[in-house]
């Protein structure tokens, strides 16, 4: 396997680490969002990952896997209706729908992505060293 195949798939996780963080701050940052409607209301987002497998050229050459984001989809979970008859966008009947999202689940996630990513990096900097060692063979 060639370095520059690492790189790619090292890449690609941290691509998708960082579709899965953008998901994560957009899911926080409604964590607190509220509306007059539950069609309207937010709901939590979540990236879908795909392995994409790379085909073996010849027999001494191995498969390799990269991660692409196969699309990004809405969470099921219910929003929550809530008794708030002062609020402005209270329906007729004085509630509101908030939005579906779990601060500690998002957190976790948050948590879950960043050391993934961090470990990408650190396959990067591996490679990096591995490349130099080689580099300084010559010289020797």
């Amino acid at each position: 396997m060639s370095f520059n195949r690492i790189y790619d798939i090292a890449g690609s996780a941290m691509r998708a680490q960082t579709v899965r963080l953008d998901t994560v701050a957009s899911n926080l940052a409604n964590a607190d969002s509220v509306a007059s409607s539950e069609e309207s209301a937010f709901r939590a987002i979540k990236p879908v990952f795909a392995t994409l497998y790379q085909r073996v050229q010849d027999a001494d050459s191995l498969a390799s896997a990269q991660v692409q984001i196969a699309g990004v989809v809405q969470s099921d979970r219910e929003v929550l209706k809530q008794l708030e008859p002062d609020n402005p966008l209270a329906d007729a009947d004085g509630y509101v729908y908030a939005a579906n999202v779990n601060p500690v689940e998002e957190m976790a996630d948050m948590m879950s992505a960043s050391r993934s990513f961090e470990t990408s990096v650190e396959v990067m900097n591996r490679i990096g060293s591995m490349q130099q060692g080689l580099l300084r063979l010559g010289q020797g």
